[in-house]
């Protein structure tokens, strides 16, 4: 399809009928710029617009899409291969907007976790929560843009991404209970006993001893099974 030849056809045919583009526009529904975006081939009426333009312009579809007037004996031939032309436009304009709306899902799931992970203070659940459901989006997003690879390596790829996504998030927890002693934000269980608060994740076991006085502080151990009996030895 020659958007450039169609928008010089357009112009023209409106020419002939001595209509502005604003004119044309009025008619249609559209603005004046839409009309002169055709007509200098930066794009395309939509496909519910063919037919009204056509009817204002006194052709046929078939012209339309062909850039010029078409004769009887090619008439045919033409409208075949404009149906094909059609089609195949349709197509990448969907598979475009698809792109769009996916890259919109994959960037709005990272800023919800990201902002999750900041806005939200560390001993509150709802940071993990929305973190997960961030990751969720993002994978969505993921899965769209992805769509024409095989079945299996797209279940691959998606599971890959997936367990990076969360890998990071969780590299990230462990980096800020080191660097910042607060509590992990991916935990499973939170334990208090005495002066101690007891942080359960799925890699590794936090301690805060001696909570809320000044001399408190934070151990990290491996993770492991572990009795309220014998949290306070890891504080000592």
């Amino acid at each position: 399809m020659d958007q450039e030849k169609i928008g010089k056809f357009i112009a023209k045919c409106r020419k002939q009928q001595k209509m502005t583009q604003s004119e044309l526009g009025e008619r249609l529904g559209v603005t004046e710029k839409s009309i002169s975006n055709w007509e200098n081939g930066r794009n395309m009426p939509d496909l519910s617009l063919f037919k009204p333009l056509c009817d204002e312009l006194d052709i046929t579809i078939n012209d339309l899409m062909s850039g010029e007037k078409i004769n009887e004996e090619n008439y045919q031939e033409r409208f075949e291969e404009n149906i094909v032309n059609t089609i195949d436009y349709s197509t990448k304009r969907l598979n475009k907007y698809s792109t769009v709306i996916s890259l919109i899902l994959i960037i709005f799931g990272l800023f919800i976790s990201l902002s999750a992970i900041m806005i939200f203070p560390s001993e509150s659940s709802w940071g993990s929560i929305y973190s997960v459901f961030g990751i969720i989006i993002f994978m969505i997003g993921i899965s769209r843009i992805t769509h024409a690879i095989i079945w299996y390596k797209r279940l691959l790829l998606l599971l890959v991404v997936f367990l990076g996504a969360m890998g990071i998030l969780l590299f990230t927890d462990y980096v800020n209970v080191k660097m910042n002693d607060e509590a992990p934000m991916f935990r499973l269980k939170t334990t208090t006993t005495g002066d101690v608060i007891y942080y359960d994740t799925l890699f590794y076991d936090a301690y805060r001893c001696n909570f809320d006085e000044d001399d408190e502080y934070w151990v990290t151990t491996k993770n492991k099974n572990v009795t309220i009996n014998e949290l306070i030895n890891y504080c000592k």
